[in-house]
């Protein structure tokens, strides 16, 4: 009777994307949708299952000028850009086999499906973090959490949103 060897695995190595890939995609994202711009939405970090990014408080964007307060479309607008740049990732990290060039067209398919922000607290303050993380990623869409944190690490508002993606 054959021996039952047990191999050890090693985990998978975890992908790391070109400079190439990160900067196209914050290009798109910061300059390209000229709408972020007006946010001054700034991403600070890419990985293929998460994105990070900030918002500053400008005159522009108050909703309620008594208190300062971060107008509501600006936080829904902003979580759903970053839902959008997470699953954009998440298909980077699928097709590694592409040059980033070509994964970067995939943006073209992109859409916001469904959007739900829940607005937990009033965002007030100079600086706002933006989170997004992909849930999953299927073959037509791709679904996500996002949260709105103020520059303490309040959680302000989260967000969950579906994007088809082919």
């Amino acid at each position: 009777m054959p021996k039952n060897h047990s191999v050890a695995v090693d985990p998978a190595k975890p992908i790391e994307f070109e400079p190439e890939f990160i900067q196209g995609l914050k290009v798109i994202f910061e300059e390209r949708i000229v709408f972020n711009q007006v946010l001054g939405l700034k991403i600070s970090t890419i990985t293929p299952d998460s994105v990070v990014a900030s918002i500053a408080m400008k005159p522009e964007l108050v909703g309620h000028f008594s208190f300062n307060r971060l107008h509501g479309g600006v936080i829904s607008a902003g979580l759903d850009a970053m839902g959008g740049v997470a699953v954009m990732a998440a298909i980077g990290a699928r097709h590694m086999d592409e040059a980033p060039l070509q994964r970067l067209h995939r943006f073209s398919k992109l859409g916001t499906i469904d959007l739900r922000i829940d607005y937990l607290r009033p965002a007030i303050g100079e600086r706002f973090e933006l989170r997004a993380t992909v849930l999953r990623l299927g073959s037509r869409v791709g679904s996500t959490r996002m949260e709105f944190l103020g520059a303490d690490g309040k959680l302000l508002s989260t967000g969950a949103g579906a994007y088809i993606v082919s």
